[in-house]
């Protein structure tokens, strides 16, 4: 057993991206922190470190409890990994964003008047 792993390979091999590929691509793009530094994709991880990273939108706060670097079974994750992000806030909390459909063009100025209304700017 390894004492610590590739960042990318690591968030792989827990399942948090599909391909290693896609770990790495998020590592570049800046999404991926250990222990609150951004990191490359080769940086080690050990056990205890930190790891928050973006998916979404959102941010998945990851512990290391283990290093490994190959895809294993789902039991073997759970030891390996300590999930402490929080929980998503209620829908009822999240305020509702209206989202126009793509290709419908400029909105038209009464359409505009309602929109600086939902957003409280009329």
């Amino acid at each position: 057993m390894a004492e610590s792993a590739r960042v990318d390979s690591w968030l792989w091999a827990v399942r948090i991206f599909k391909t290693r590929t896609a770990a790495t691509a998020a590592c570049r793009a800046g999404h991926v922190r250990v222990n609150g530094e951004r990191a490359k994709a080769a940086q080690p991880v050990r056990p205890g470190d930190e790891l928050r990273v973006r998916i979404q939108g959102f941010d998945r706060i990851l512990v290391v409890k283990q290093p490994i670097t190959k895809r294993v079974g789902a039991a073997v994750v759970a030891e390996s990994v300590e999930d402490r992000t929080p929980p998503p806030p209620p829908r009822e909390l999240t305020g509702f964003v209206p989202v126009r459909d793509r290709g419908a063009g400029r909105p038209t100025k009464r359409e505009r008047r309602e929109i600086d209304r939902l957003r409280g700017r009329g």
